[in-house]
């Protein structure tokens, strides 16, 4: 090992006890000189470095290697970067250098910092990269405080998120719609499956608010109502199992519109599960075998549902704090079409101009998801670099 890498290393591993690495941090900017960030840093490489010699590794070992590989393979760059500067440095002590060695030397010195500064910027993205699995949720969308105006709403809503889970080209499958006399819906519900489903629509949770002059009022007063949206995890096969003699399969032909085949073929699906009660009913796909694919997957999502909360209440808690009471002040989002623009009332969001784009379900969402995913991630962090911190104090204090 250099003396450099040497140096470097044994940096990132002294703590100071009075070190003003507790600090609040306030902004998503990670300050990689910071002693508390490498000693971080130090530590995932050592964990790294153990993992890696083990001849035998269970799968919570191999996940955790995976994840943390891609954060210590930029940090070796970065070493091997500041190894190089170090022997810029030695080369250009010496006696007796001419002016075209000297002015060599200054030009590879001034790439290699152009380099860090590079390294540095891959080395905070990647420790801010979402942790994004592939999987499914349950999403539900439920007109709140508005009356017609705010079932008007829950549609657009509804359409925007169909829209962008075609935009991510996840799956997608209505489940159910309830809708109002108008065109708006009171509540309908989806299942999506893919790639970061689970992680972007969480984004998702909560209460909408929109403040926009109704179709359905006249003198141009703007009108504030809400919608609610819940996100639950959809269950697999492995986590609950229902046996047929606990169901009640009913067919039906669809009610609304839809067409000729729609109101004429038994293609609807209505589900009840007999122990606990629990009906569900599809109807929004022209095929009775996919209504009742779907509805079955909508079963069980709230089958698991009711079992952890009978268990911890956990979920129950989840969709409380999503939804809150439906009320006008409470809001994760607002949509102000007077003014065209969405402000996302949390911290990493911010506020996007173009309504009308927005509401297509498309690049504007996902660029605002991806803000709030890694201010999450950095929060996740700072909470991993704070333990490191009060462990070390801690094991300090012992010795």
């Amino acid at each position: 090992m250099s003396f450099s890498r040497f140096t470097f290393m044994r940096s990132l591993y002294k703590l100071k006890a009075n070190v003003s690495c507790l600090r609040r941090y306030s902004s998503q900017n990670i300050n990689l000189s910071d002693p508390a960030i490498q000693a971080y840093l130090k530590y995932l490489m050592l964990e790294h470095d153990n993992l890696h010699t083990q001849s035998r590794r269970n799968p919570e070992e191999i996940r955790r290697l995976h994840q943390i590989k891609p954060i210590v393979t930029v940090l070796e760059q970065r070493i091997a970067l500041y190894d190089s500067i170090e022997s810029l440095k030695e080369l250009n002590k010496r006696d007796g250098q001419d002016e075209e060695i000297k002015e060599m030397v200054k030009e590879e010195a001034a790439i290699y910092l152009k380099r860090i500064k590079e390294i540095d910027f891959e080395l905070e993205s990647v420790l801010l990269e979402p942790k994004l699995t592939d999987g499914g949720i349950l999403l539900e969308v439920t007109a709140g405080a508005g009356g017609q105006e705010a079932m008007l709403f829950a549609r657009e809503l509804f359409d925007l998120y169909k829209s962008y889970c075609e935009y991510k080209d996840w799956e997608v499958d209505v489940a159910s719609i309830e809708k109002s006399d108008i065109g708006g819906i009171r509540k309908g519900s989806m299942l999506v499956a893919g790639y970061g489903a689970p992680e972007y629509m969480k984004i998702e949770s909560g209460v909408h608010r929109v403040q926009r002059i109704p179709a359905t009022e006249k003198g141009g007063r703007i009108h504030t109502s809400t919608v609610s949206v819940a996100v639950l995890p959809q269950a697999t096969d492995i986590e609950i199992t229902i046996a047929d003699k606990d169901l009640n399969i009913e067919t039906k032909r669809a009610s609304g519109a839809g067409g000729q085949h729609v109101n004429t073929t038994d293609s609807a699906v209505r589900i009840t599960h007999l122990p606990t009660g629990t009906v569900v009913e599809c109807q929004e796909g022209r095929s009775q075998i996919k209504n009742k694919e779907i509805a079955l997957q909508k079963l069980k999502t709230l089958l698991l549902q009711k079992q952890e909360e009978a268990q911890t209440s956990k979920i129950n808690k989840e969709r409380k704090s999503q939804i809150g009471s439906s009320n006008r002040n409470e809001k994760i989002r607002t949509y102000n079409y007077p003014q065209d623009r969405v402000t996302e009332h949390r911290e990493g969001g911010g506020t996007t101009h173009s309504l009308k784009t927005f509401m297509q379900g498309g690049e504007q969402l996902e660029i605002l998801q991806e803000s709030l995913l890694r201010h999450q991630q950095y929060q996740a962090l700072m909470a991993d670099v704070n333990e490191l911190i009060n462990k070390n104090k801690t094991e300090t204090a012992k010795s």
